[in-house]
């Protein structure tokens, strides 16, 4: 056995067929920074190979405090967030092929479709909104991440966060009660004007290896549970990760995003 292979000895219980699994897969990853640095570097150590990244942001001195592989000689540089994680994938897996985007995922749509999982770490409703549709339309899973931190007043924080996996024909982010025309609108009045998200390490690194763990366990089965519908909340205050209640409301199918409503859009005569 080479060396190569004996570097996955000890996750070989994810399945005879993991390596041979993450050699092949692409995995896509939008948004470069607090969340998706700690998703890049966990899956450049499981074993992928094959990425594309979406960032068009350079790092600056406030992502330090959470930016996995981010240095200040990178704040000097202003080097773009997609140049960190390629170091940070080069860096493990020496012959990874990373196609690495300093644009937004929509102006790269055919990198985009060609990903078999997506990792969304995006600030915005509207952006996640937007990237399901469209991984909807590809048939593409995503796991999204996020989280907050809410100021309660009288110096008291409470911080939140969500790992939800969208996944084709069954039950999004709408159905799931997490986006919804309220929150798009309110969102749309305050843009342009909305002050910076408070964010820390630590929690983007919980929520990261749920959405990691969630990832690889569609890939390989390896638990031989039924994933779908998955919207897992957490609560940083307390530590802890619960599932949302309404997941045992939800039907299967989903109507926001039918079955048949797939591939390019087409016009059709009337």
């Amino acid at each position: 056995m080479s060396n190569e292979e004996n570097q996955y000895d000890r996750q070989s219980f994810l399945g005879p067929k993991a390596q041979q699994i993450f050699t092949t897969a692409t995995v896509g990853v939008i948004g470069a920074g607090g969340g998706g640095s700690h998703i890049i570097q966990q899956l450049a150590h499981l074993g992928f190979q094959n990425y594309v990244v979406f960032d068009p942001q350079t790092i600056d001195r406030t992502n330090l405090n959470r930016l996995v592989g981010g240095r200040k000689n990178d704040v000097r540089r202003q080097r773009p967030k997609i140049c960190i994680a390629t170091r940070t994938i080069k860096g493990i897996q020496p012959k990874a092929h990373v196609r690495a985007f300093r644009s937004l995922w929509m102006e790269e749509i055919d990198a985009f479709r060609s990903c078999d999982l997506i990792f969304a770490g995006v600030d915005s409703y509207k952006a996640r909104h937007e990237i399901e549709t469209s991984a909807r339309r590809f048939l593409i899973p995503v796991v999204d991440v996020g989280m907050d931190v809410h100021d309660l007043g009288e110096g008291k924080y409470a911080m939140s966060g969500q790992v939800i996996l969208s996944l084709p024909d069954y039950p999004c982010m709408t159905c799931m009660g997490f986006i919804d025309e309220a929150k798009l609108t309110q969102e749309a009045r305050r843009y342009g004007s909305a002050g910076s998200v408070p964010q820390v390490v630590w929690s983007n690194g919980v929520l990261a290896s749920l959405a990691v763990g969630i990832g690889v366990e569609l890939m390989t089965n390896w638990t031989k549970s039924r994933l779908p519908p998955l919207y897992l909340a957490y609560d940083g205050n307390r530590g802890t990760v619960q599932s949302r209640p309404i997941l045992e409301l939800l039907n299967t199918a989903c109507p926001h995003f039918p079955a048949g409503r797939v591939g390019d859009p087409v016009l059709e005569a009337i």
